[in-house]
C-alpha cells in the first residue's frame, strides 16, 4: 500500500493511493507542489503531468477522494460540495481519475486560502 503526505500551511494529511495507472503516475512524480485553487469544497492545483481519462473516470466523487483532472492537469482534493454538486456530495466539473483517499479528519481543509502552498510527498513513515 502506497501512502502520501499532503501539507498545506500547518495542515498535514495522509492519504492512501489506489492501484491505478494514475496513482502510479502521481507517485512516481512526487514530490509535487503548487498553489491552491478553490472551487467550493475542492482544492486543486496544476501539476506537470499528462494523463488521459481512465475507463472509470467520473464526475460523481466522494468526500475525501483524491483525483487527477485530465483536462486541466490538476491534482484535486474533494472534501465537500462543489458549485456543480446535485446534493451534499462533491461533483467534479468534468470526469476525473480517482487515484486515492484521504485518511482521518480533514475538516481543516475548510480553512485553506486560495494560493496557499501545497506540497505532496511520499509518506516515509509507511515505507
Amino acid at each position: 500500500m502506497r501512502n502520501i503526505l499532503i501539507t498545506i500551511n500547518d495542515i498535514k494529511l495522509k492519504a492512501t493511493l489506489l492501484d491505478t495507472d494514475t496513482a502510479d503516475l502521481i507517485y512516481e512524480a512526487l514530490p509535487l507542489e503548487g498553489n491552491a485553487n478553490l472551487w467550493g469544497d475542492e482544492i486543486y492545483f496544476h501539476v506537470p503531468l499528462a494523463c488521459g481519462e481512465e475507463s472509470d473516470a467520473r464526475e460523481e466523487v466522494e468526500v475525501g477522494d483524491l483525483a487527477f483532472w485530465p483536462v486541466g492537469s490538476a491534482f484535486c482534493i474533494f472534501f465537500g460540495k462543489t458549485p456543480v454538486s446535485i446534493d451534499d456530495k462533491p461533483r467534479a466539473y468534468s470526469p476525473v481519475n480517482i487515484f486515492g483517499k484521504l485518511e482521518g479528519d480533514f475538516e481543516a481543509l475548510k480553512t485553506v486560502q486560495s494560493q496557499s502552498l501545497i506540497r505532496v510527498t511520499k509518506n516515509q513513515e509507511s515505507e
